[in-house]
């Protein structure tokens, strides 16, 4: 995927595709506070953002808002530490951000996009995201890491 350059949204809110526009400390910043994010270190969130697409809103230059997707761009999307800042939020940038990534050119057609939320089922449920169908088809594999967060 072409980065994008910063692209303007409205006013002073602009969205962006590019690693070099991420604010690293920021977002591990608050990814390390998540209920998700917690035990993970600066160079795991580093390897994390250098091997997935990257989107990030702004708003008069500084980052509010941050999310990673790891898919092959035709069959499936994974959708993941997504977040507003919390000075930011209950303005709508969360359905913002998710727009602007559910519109990207080279994403828009993907068959199936997945996520995991513990409290953003409304948020996510505009978008058509609904619950697993059957779950009984799903597997996973986690460490012990994963497990302290996921269990």
């Amino acid at each position: 995927m072409c980065a994008l350059a910063m692209i303007k949204i409205k006013d002073d809110l602009l969205f962006s595709t590019s690693h070099s526009d991420m604010d690293l400390d920021m977002i591990y910043g608050f990814i390390k506070e998540s209920y998700w994010g917690q035990g993970r270190t600066f160079e795991e969130q580093k390897k994390a953002i250098e091997n997935t697409l990257n989107f990030g809103l702004f708003h008069n230059e500084k980052q509010i808002a941050f999310a990673r997707v790891m898919t092959d761009k035709v069959f499936f999307a994974y959708l993941l530490d997504v977040f507003v800042t919390e000075e930011e939020r209950g303005k709508g940038y969360s359905k913002i951000l998710v727009n602007e990534i559910l519109n990207v050119p080279e994403l828009k057609n993907v068959h199936k996009w997945m996520l995991a939320t513990k409290d953003a089922h409304t948020l996510y449920e505009k978008f058509g995201f609904e619950l697993v169908k059957r779950p009984n088809m799903l597997m996973e594999k986690m460490n012990d890491t994963a497990k302290k967060i996921y269990t």
